[in-house]
């Protein structure tokens, strides 16, 4: 039986004019990304990238997708949403770059119990932000509001991003030998990994993140926000200066160095790691103290400041720091690759 009443989508949940609005504030974000290779405006049905292919042999596209997890809950209690779509970009484009690809561009989706449409621009702007930082663009996304199936005041955020590399330059890790040298490059603190385990451990901090830390220079809130570092254009700095002497790269993501060190490793290479050189981040001793946590299991989901590992032929290492340190990063000599089953030995 048809309902006298009529029932409009605002009383469903869904703010049409408030999505109207969001399109408004993030749309000169987006236009803030784009670079060659960027058709139509922002709008259309399926966002269009032409890739200028001079010079490629074989071209390949290399993609990824990814979000931020349960680090979204930090920005959640502390009502901060501009960089956190600076660590869904990362957390994309550092695993492209890994290849040896150069990210063209970037989409995202938002879903969201409410369109909060200055909420919805900061986290979209944090989005841009990260494509700058990378050297991508936006060219699309979607933001949906999931009204009855998601908290008003919650939202989860998610990329896609693709990437380019000719075929005889794919960065496989199939040529390291024994004697290479391992890079790492510094992470700028936790990244976006092992949250859940960090929000379990400060569960009692989580009431007031504005608290000065002196162990830590910053509130506990800032130092858990602080964003992803972006990897892509140092590398691809040394990269396209070194070509094979750059034999494999690592993000050090989920898993820590143990899981992801081996995945850029042939068979019968294993890396040894001295994590004596790693830079001290307090933020992993406050975490390993107060909840107790064993030292390898430190090592197998977080990163404990080193961000990227590096595989370079050894007479080449110091001609690669040099590049790095001079495009701003901070590469350290933490180990080298032998002989013996693949995987990853770390010393303390």
């Amino acid at each position: 039986m048809q309902s006298s009443k009529s029932v409009s989508y605002a009383e469903a949940g869904v703010d049409i004019t408030a999505g109207y609005e969001s399109v408004k504030r993030i749309t000169p974000h987006i236009i803030s990304t784009h670079r060659p290779g960027v058709l139509g405006g922002f709008g259309g049905f399926g966002g269009m990238f032409e890739p200028d292919l001079t010079g490629f042999k074989r071209p390949v596209f290399v993609s990824g997708a990814d979000g931020v997890g349960t680090k979204l809950k930090i920005a959640f209690i502390m009502d901060k949403h501009d960089t956190i779509g600076i660590d869904c970009v990362a957390m994309c484009v550092n695993d492209i770059v890994c290849s040896g690809a150069e990210p063209l561009f970037f989409l995202d989706y938002i879903a969201m119990g409410k369109n909060v449409p200055e909420r919805t621009e900061h986290i979209v702007a944090g989005v841009a932000e990260g494509c700058r930082q990378a050297g991508c663009a936006l060219i699309g996304g979607e933001t949906a509001e999931h009204p009855g199936m998601m908290p008003v005041d919650e939202y989860d955020i998610a990329g896609f991003s693709v990437g380019i590399v000719d075929h005889d330059n794919i960065i496989d890790g199939g040529g390291i030998k024994a004697g290479d040298v391992i890079l790492g490059l510094t992470s700028s603190g936790l990244h976006s990994n092992g949250y859940s385990l960090v929000r379990k451990i400060f569960a009692d901090e989580l009431k007031n993140l504005n608290t000065h830390m002196p162990e830590l220079g910053c509130t506990l809130g800032e130092e858990l926000l602080r964003p992803t570092n972006i990897f892509v254009k140092p590398l691809l700095n040394v990269v396209r200066r070194f070509g094979e002497d750059i034999k494999g790269i690592s993000n050090i993501t989920g898993g820590g160095h143990y899981e992801n060190i081996p995945r850029m490793l042939p068979e019968n290479i294993r890396a040894c790691i001295d994590t004596s050189k790693f830079p001290k981040k307090p933020v992993f001793d406050i975490l390993a103290r107060k909840g107790g946590i064993p030292e390898r299991d430190m090592y197998n989901t977080f990163n404990m400041g080193i961000g990227v590992v590096i595989a370079v032929s050894e007479d080449m290492a110091d001609a690669v720091i040099s590049a790095l340190l001079a495009v701003g990063e901070v590469p350290i000599h933490i180990g080298h690759c032998t002989d013996g089953e693949k995987g990853v030995d770390l010393i303390w």
